[in-house]
C-alpha cells in the first residue's frame, strides 16, 4: 500500500510539472511579439486570408479554450508545423536531438571521469596549491563565455595548428555515405562497418565536447570537493584512520562510496543542463543539434519550432530529474 501511495504522488507530480511546462510554453507564445498567423502566411497575406488562418490557429478562441487545445494536440504529438522547414516540428526534433544528444553525452563522460577525481583531489589536499589550482580551474569553467572559448579553440586547434576536423559532424564528403540507424554519427558508423567514417566523426566531436566538458568539469569537481570534505570529516574516517587503512581505502573505498548517490543526482542535473544548454556550442560549431535548430527557428520567427524544442529540452529535464531520484532510491534503502 505505501508503495502504491508513494507511486501515485510520483505520478501526479510528474503530470503537474509537465502541465506547469505546457502552461510557461503557452504563455510564452503568446506574449511573444510575434504574431503566428503572419509568419505562417507573410507580411502580404490579405484580411481574408488572415480571418481565415487566426480561425483555423484557434487564436480568436478564448485564452483558456486555446490552452485547453493547445495541451490536447501536444497530447497527440503534435507541437505543430515549422514555418522554416514546412514540416512537423516533432518530425524535425526527432531528427536533430540525437546529434544533440550525441554531444551532451561524450561531454557528461567527459565531465564525470575529469570532475570526480578532480573534486576527490581538491578535498583531500584542502587548502594547499592544488586545491586552489582546481578551485580556480572551477571558476574559469563557469566564467569564460562559452562561444568566446569556442571560437578559440577552432581558431587554435582548427586554424592554426590543424589538430581537428572543422564544424559539423563530420567532413562534408561523408555525409549521407551511412544510413541514419539511431541518428548517432559514430554509432552508425560503426553499425555500417565504416571506420573511416566512425573517426572523423570523432574527430569533430573532440572541441565542442571538451568545450561542454569543461563546464561539466567545473560543476561536478566542485560539488564533489564539497561531499567529499564534508564525508572526510566524519567520526567513521577518522576510526578507518586509526585502525590502519591506508589513505587510498579511506578516500576512494570509504569516503568517495557514501557520496555515490548525490553524485549520481549532481551528474543527472550536469547531464540535462548539456541538453538544454549546449545552443551557443552548436552555433559556434556548426552542429546540427537542437540547440542550433532552435536558434535557426528563433532567428526566422518560426515559435512552433522555439516552442516544440523547448518542449522537448523541458520533458527531458523532467524525465532526467525522475530517473535520478530513481536511482538515488534505489542505491540508498535510507531514503525508500
Amino acid at each position: 500500500m505505501p508503495t502504491l501511495k508513494r507511486g501515485l504522488t510520483l505520478l501526479v507530480t510528474v503530470a503537474v510539472t509537465l502541465l506547469g511546462l505546457l502552461l510557461v510554453t503557452f504563455l510564452i507564445g503568446r506574449v511573444v511579439p510575434i504574431d503566428p498567423v503572419l509568419s505562417a502566411l507573410g507580411d502580404r497575406a490579405n484580411a481574408e486570408s488572415y480571418a481565415q488562418m487566426r480561425t483555423q490557429l484557434g487564436l480568436d478562441l478564448p485564452l483558456w479554450q486555446q490552452f485547453l487545445r493547445y495541451v490536447g494536440d501536444v497530447a497527440q504529438g503534435d507541437l505543430g508545423t515549422s514555418v522554416l522547414t514546412s514540416r512537423p516540428v516533432l518530425e524535425d526534433v526527432m531528427r536533430v536531438f540525437p546529434a544533440t544528444l550525441e554531444l551532451a553525452t561524450v561531454a557528461a563522460i567527459v565531465g564525470a571521469v575529469l570532475g570526480i577525481p578532480a573534486g576527490v583531489f581538491a578535498a583531500v589536499n584542502r587548502g594547499r596549491w592544488p586545491d586552489h589550482a582546481i578551485r580556480l580551474l572551477g571558476l574559469l569553467g563557469h566564467s569564460v563565455p562559452v562561444f568566446w572559448l569556442g571560437l578559440m579553440a577552432l581558431l587554435l586547434f582548427y586554424a592554426k595548428l590543424d589538430w581537428v576536423p572543422g564544424p559539423g559532424r563530420v567532413d562534408i564528403f561523408y555525409e549521407g555515405i551511412v544510413d541514419q540507424v539511431t541518428g548517432i554519427v559514430t554509432v552508425d558508423a560503426l553499425l555500417a562497418g565504416e571506420t573511416d567514417i566512425f573517426w572523423n566523426a570523432v574527430g569533430h566531436l573532440v572541441l565542442p565536447s571538451a568545450i561542454l566538458g569543461l563546464y561539466c568539469v567545473a560543476y561536478i569537481a566542485r560539488m564533489t570537493r564539497g561531499f567529499m570534505l564534508d564525508q572526510l570529516r566524519q567520526e567513521y574516517i577518522t576510526t578507518a584512520r586509526v585502525k590502519g587503512l591506508s589513505e587510498t581505502r579511506v578516500v576512494w573505498g570509504h569516503a568517495l562510496r557514501n557520496i555515490t548517490v548525490p553524485l549520481i543526482t549532481v551528474i543527472a542535473l550536469s547531464y540535462a543542463s548539456l541538453l538544454e544548454g549546449s545552443v551557443l556550442t552548436e552555433t559556434v560549431f556548426a552542429w546540427p543539434g537542437l540547440g542550433l535548430y532552435i536558434t535557426n527557428s528563433l532567428l526566422s520567427a518560426d515559435m512552433n519550432a522555439v516552442l516544440g524544442g523547448t518542449l522537448v529540452v523541458g520533458a527531458v529535464f523532467i524525465a532526467l530529474n525522475l530517473l535520478s531520484d530513481l536511482l538515488y532510491r534505489l542505491l540508498d534503502p535510507r531514503a525508500r
